[in-house]
């Protein structure tokens, strides 16, 4: 009988998680080796979560998408092909889980009170007050994205995956990536401008 694992744990705190390879963790988590699934979490943890965060922009989803997603790796482990990548598949399959999630709640997209907090504008400095403005809007262009365009912009800045491996994450043509991509550029640009008008 296969044993479900305790999501959350300290795995990211195991000195030993890094330098492990990830084809060969997923060769015991196939076999049921907790061990190797501590360590796996552990190395994938912070990637998943800026990712879930960017495609979603609902931080109380993230922690639960994340978990849902660490649960299938565990459970689907022996369907991996060793001869793909570790994060190919895995980011594939959190991509899967958060357009699962997001159906499940409202479209309209909201930020968390707490995270966009900030001092009054009189007790910033002026530079940061500018920084904290143009975060905002970005954060405003962003929301009003698809998530399939976030998770594009995602991937590609701050990511680094090449279209092909998108295009494996996301299960389309590598043409459809780079549609989505020119266009969630052209939006943000339309976007920003617009902010940036009614901001002057």
């Amino acid at each position: 009988m296969a044993r479900h694992p305790q999501i959350g744990t300290d795995a990211g705190n195991r000195e030993d998680a890094a330098p492990m390879n990830e084809v060969a963790l997923m060769g015991r988590i196939a076999a049921e080796d907790m061990a190797a699934f501590e360590s796996l979490y552990g190395l994938y943890h912070p990637r998943l979560a800026r990712f879930l965060l960017a495609m979603t922009r609902r931080p109380p989803l993230v922690e639960e998408i994340l978990d849902d997603t660490m649960l299938v790796v565990w459970r689907k482990a022996h369907t991996y092909n060793p001869g793909a990548k570790v994060s190919t598949w895995i980011f594939g399959i959190a991509y899967r889980q958060a357009l699962k999630a997001l159906r499940q709640v409202d479209d309209a997209v909201e930020s968390d009170p707490e995270a966009a907090a900030s001092l009054p504008e009189e007790q910033e400095p002026e530079g940061e007050l500018q920084r904290h403005e143009l975060r905002e809007r970005l954060d405003a262009a962003l929301r009003a994205l698809t998530a399939e365009h976030r998770a594009v912009i995602e991937l590609t800045y701050y990511l680094g995956y090449a279209c092909r491996e998108i295009a494996q994450i996301m299960d389309c043509p590598v043409d459809t990536v780079k549609t989505r991509m020119f266009y969630a550029r052209q939006r943000l640009k339309t976007l920003l401008s617009a902010i940036h008008e009614e901001a002057m």
